[in-house]
C-alpha cells in the first residue's frame, strides 16, 4: 500500500505530461502551461502540485510526434526552419535569433516561429517593417534581462503565410541570460549562422 502511494503522484505528473503533449502536438496549443492546465482539467484532476514541468511535458512531446507524427513532424518542422531562416536573413540587421519550438524540432500543427532581435526600441524594427509594407500587429510580454524583468515588444508578422513573432530585446541583452520568468530556464536561440547550417544539413 506504502508503495502505491508513493509513486501515485508521480503516474499522475506522467499522465498529465502524456495529455499536455497530445494537446500540444494535435490543437497546435504552444503555451506549455495552458496546455497542462486543460490536460488537469480533463483528467479530472485540481492539485496544481502534481503538475509536470515543462521538461517533463517536452520529454511526452518527442514521444507523441515520434510515435503519432513522424513524417508530418520532420516535414513541418524542415518547412518552418527554412521560413524562419528567410525572415532572418531578412532582419540580419537586428541580430535575429531563432527561438522556441521550431529551434528544438517539437513545433506542433499550426507552430508559429519565434525570433529574438535586438534593437533599442520596437519602434526601430515597426519602421524596418513598413518601409517594406510587411504587415505586422504589437502586443507587449514581460520577461526576464539577468535578474530584471523587463517590458518586451512582440511583434507579429505574417511571413509569407506563416506567423512569425518576433521579441524586441535591447542591444545589450544579446549577451545575457534571457527568460520567461525569474526562475525559468534560459531561453535557447540559435543564431543566423546556425539556423543557416541547420537547414543545410536537414537536421
Amino acid at each position: 500500500m506504502r508503495k502505491e502511494q508513493k509513486f501515485k503522484p508521480q503516474h499522475t505528473r506522467t499522465r498529465i505530461a502524456a495529455l499536455a503533449a497530445r494537446i500540444i502536438a494535435e490543437d497546435g496549443i504552444e503555451d506549455f502551461a495552458k496546455a497542462k492546465r486543460k490536460a488537469a482539467r480533463q483528467l479530472g484532476l485540481t492539485d496544481t502540485q502534481l503538475l509536470p514541468n515543462n521538461e517533463e511535458i517536452e520529454v511526452e512531446l518527442r514521444l507523441y510526434q515520434s510515435l503519432y507524427q513522424n513524417e508530418e513532424q520532420r516535414e513541418r518542422v524542415s518547412f518552418l526552419r527554412n521560413q524562419a531562416l528567410a525572415a532572418m536573413e531578412q532582419l540580419a540587421e537586428f541580430k535575429p535569433y531563432l527561438t522556441g519550438p521550431v529551434l528544438k524540432g517539437t513545433a506542433g500543427r499550426y507552430a508559429d516561429i519565434d525570433l529574438q532581435v535586438f534593437a533599442d526600441s520596437g519602434k526601430e524594427l515597426e519602421i524596418f517593417l513598413l518601409n517594406r509594407n510587411i504587415p505586422y500587429h504589437t502586443s507587449e510580454s514581460h520577461h526576464y534581462s539577468g535578474n530584471q524583468m523587463r517590458a518586451v515588444s512582440v511583434l507579429s508578422l505574417d511571413w509569407q503565410g506563416t506567423t512569425v513573432r518576433v521579441c524586441v530585446y535591447l542591444p545589450e541583452d544579446e549577451h545575457r541570460c534571457v527568460r520567461t520568468s525569474a526562475l525559468g530556464r534560459p531561453i535557447e536561440r540559435a543564431g543566423l549562422e546556425s539556423v543557416r547550417t541547420m537547414v543545410a544539413s536537414g537536421e
